[in-house]
């Protein structure tokens, strides 16, 4: 169903053609009006009016004529339309504007961009790469070139070419937007990750330190190049890589907990381990930093000293998750008739923690499991966070 706006403007802008068509016949040079204006214009509230709206848009589109009065009302529609999820019509408008040979180049430079936007939410990549890569080689307009490959950026991060995109963005973008410049430390990461994979880590690291200089808070940085130096044995120089992360962004804590504890367990060090906990606790006391404690803890000491660790810190800050691992922790302890009272408790807190996500976008507010470097619904790079909280960390 169309929206009011949509059919407003349409109708405003009729009426404003068709005054301007009567006001240009009423000229002396040309005695002799011409009435399929106001037909069309009859035609389209009369299909509007018996609620066909699809109809009179159609009809209004067809009356009102292109001419350097009406260019901007022509693409202000096409933009609706894209607006409204009907691309189609939107790329029937602008390449309709774009075939006029009275456009200037700056009008024909803008209605490219458009219908760049239109191919783009069609899907049409190989078409919009096109006229965007015409736009930025041979726009007179910085603005417009500069929105040119803001596009052309978007589109080379859905195809996966991060090193294009990069070649798009450097070094003005960079320099000039935070967003892009913690996307551009992602497409690097991008990059390291494919060479990992490939065996290829010395231009992995090459490309981390890249990103790194680039976005100084780029966790997941040095969280591969952790996962470099642990792929060839350097557990030591993994653990002081991992310890950098709480520095450049605390709530990322969560994330580096499971190399470390692999890290100091393959060295053999179970009090470095523990050690290393007590730091972080002090400073994130999050409900995974916890749970790993105690459950050290409790491997080394027993279930007394793990269930000691869990109660000052739910006192201090309650937490879902750690109340399960206390419920979990008197189960081992508590005696068989205890045990069926324990179980329904905890049945519900599993039940609870199940259902909820671990994780959020920080600008969409996009949750679910699993930690997204770049967000699903709004595509940000680096914004989708563990959840804090007590129903989180």
């Amino acid at each position: 169903m169309p929206d009011a706006l949509l059919l407003t403007l349409l109708l405003a802008a009729v009426t404003i053609g068709w005054w301007f068509g009567r006001r240009e016949r009423d000229k002396p040079s040309d005695p002799v009006p011409t009435p399929g204006l106001a037909r069309d214009y009859f035609v389209g509230l009369n299909y509007l009016l018996n609620d066909q709206q699809d109809r009179a848009i159609e009809t209004f589109v067809a009356a009102l004529e292109v001419n350097s009065d009406t260019i901007e009302i022509h693409i202000t529609l096409g933009n609706l339309f894209r607006g409204r999820g009907e691309a189609d019509r939107a790329v029937k408008i602008h390449q309709n504007l774009l075939a006029r040979p009275t456009l200037s180049a700056a009008q024909g430079e803008r209605v490219q961009l458009e219908l760049a936007r239109d191919f783009l939410a069609l899907g049409l990549l190989d078409r919009a790469e096109r006229l965007l890569l015409a736009l930025v080689r041979d726009s007179s307009d910085d603005e417009r070139r500069l929105a040119a490959k803001r596009l052309l950026i978007d589109l080379l991060e859905r195809e996966g070419e991060w090193q294009a995109a990069l070649e798009v963005a450097q070094p003005q973008l960079i320099r000039q937007s935070d967003e892009i410049r913690r996307a551009a430390a992602h497409w690097l990461c991008q990059l390291a990750e494919q060479e990992r994979f490939e065996a290829s880590p010395g231009l992995a690291r090459k490309h981390l330190r890249q990103a790194l200089h680039i976005d100084p808070r780029c966790v997941r940085a040095n969280l591969l190049l952790a996962a470099l130096e642990h792929d060839t044995g350097h557990y030591r120089q993994e653990i002081r890589l991992l310890q950098r992360i709480p520095e450049q962004d605390a709530a990322f804590t969560p994330t580096l907990l499971e190399p470390l504890s692999d890290a100091y367990r393959l060295l053999d060090d179970d009090e470095g381990l523990i050690g290393h906990l007590h730091q972080l606790l002090e400073h994130t006391p999050f409900t995974s930093v916890i749970i790993l404690l105690a459950d050290t803890l409790r491997q080394r000491e027993g279930p007394s000293a793990a269930i000691a660790l869990v109660r000052k810190q739910l006192a201090r800050e309650s937490s879902l998750g750690a109340l399960d691992y206390l419920i979990d922790l008197y189960r081992q302890d508590e005696p068989g008739d205890s045990l069926e009272r324990l179980d329904l408790l905890q049945q519900h807190t599993r039940t609870l923690l199940k259902a909820l996500p671990r994780h959020r976008c920080r600008r969409c507010g996009f949750a679910g499991e699993q930690l997204h470097w770049q967000c699903p619904r709004c595509r940000s790079w680096g914004t989708t966070k563990p959840i804090t909280g007590i129903e989180g960390e």
